[in-house]
Parts: C-alpha cells; sequence; structure tokens
C-alpha cells in the first residue's frame, strides 16, 4: 500500500513495541473468546446452566476487548491482524479439549485458562510503561476484568 495511511501520536520505536503489545493482547482475547465459546457449546452437567451463562459473560467481555484493543492498534498506526491463521499460530491461550465436557472439567480448564491470559497481560502492562500510558491504560482495565473473571471461576471451586 506504500506509506501508512494513518500516523502515529507515537515515535516509530514505541509504535513499534506497542503495536507488538497490542497485537498479541488482540490474537490472546480473540482464541479466549473463541475457547469460551466452544466450553460454551459443549458444558454439561449439573451446573450446565450457570457455567453457561458464565461462559456468555466471559465471551461479552473478550469481544468488546478485542475491539478496543484493535482499534487502539489502528490508532496508533499498526494494523490489527485477526485472522483466524494469525490467531492459531500465535495464540499463548490453552488449547480447550473437544467434545462433551463436564461442568467442573469446564469450570477447571476455563479457570486456567484465564489464569494464563491475566499473566500474559500483565507482561503487557509492564512492557507498555515505557512505550506508550494510554495503551497502559486499556490494558490495565482489561486485565482488571479478567482478574474479576478469574476469581469469580476460581470460586466455584473452592
Amino acid at each position: 500500500m506504500g506509506k501508512a495511511p494513518i500516523t502515529s501520536p507515537l515515535e516509530a520505536k514505541a509504535r513499534d513495541a506497542t503495536g507488538q503489545v497490542l497485537q498479541e493482547a488482540l490474537v490472546d482475547l480473540i482464541d479466549l473468546s473463541l475457547v469460551a465459546k466452544q466450553a460454551h457449546w459443549n458444558v454439561v452437567g449439573r451446573n450446565f446452566r450457570s457455567v453457561h451463562l458464565q461462559l456468555d459473560e466471559l465471551v461479552a467481555a473478550a469481544r468488546e476487548y478485542t475491539d478496543q484493543v484493535a482499534e487502539r492498534a489502528s490508532a496508533i498506526g499498526v494494523s490489527p491482524d485477526g485472522r483466524a491463521g494469525t490467531v492459531a499460530k500465535h495464540s499463548g491461550v490453552p488449547e480447550f479439549a473437544v467434545g462433551w465436557r463436564n461442568d467442573e472439567d469446564v469450570i477447571k480448564a476455563v479457570t486456567a485458562t484465564v489464569g494464563e491470559v491475566v499473566q500474559r497481560m500483565r507482561a503487557r502492562i509492564k512492557t507498555t510503561d515505557d512505550t506508550d500510558l494510554v495503551t497502559q491504560d486499556l490494558i490495565i482495565e482489561l486485565t482488571a476484568k479478567l482478574e474479576e473473571a478469574h476469581w469469580m471461576w476460581q470460586a466455584q471451586l473452592a
């Protein structure tokens, strides 16, 4: 395309580092929403309904933040890439087993998955401390929401 159509408020090095953080977060959030939907469709058991509905809440949160992360990348002049192949190749989200899953197994798997995404987001908070505080604020906000979800999933195992 030649010259980038969107200019960045950041200098090139900060833009590139921040763009990498946003791209990694984007891929993880897309995959988190896909894993939660897979679990949503395949959960069975005594607590089916509550787990099924809680998974929808997780999907909605992941999708909301996916859009915010992608739009932040665009705002700093970085083209976001949420294609299926990119997500499959670069996601750090643990794979969710195929087939019907007992509600307790789903709760354990989702708890571990959200916990992993939280840890990855916390590392991104540190990275953006030196590159872009506006992006850092977004990552902090979404990490807080994910940590709240993580707590609620863990509480079911207590």
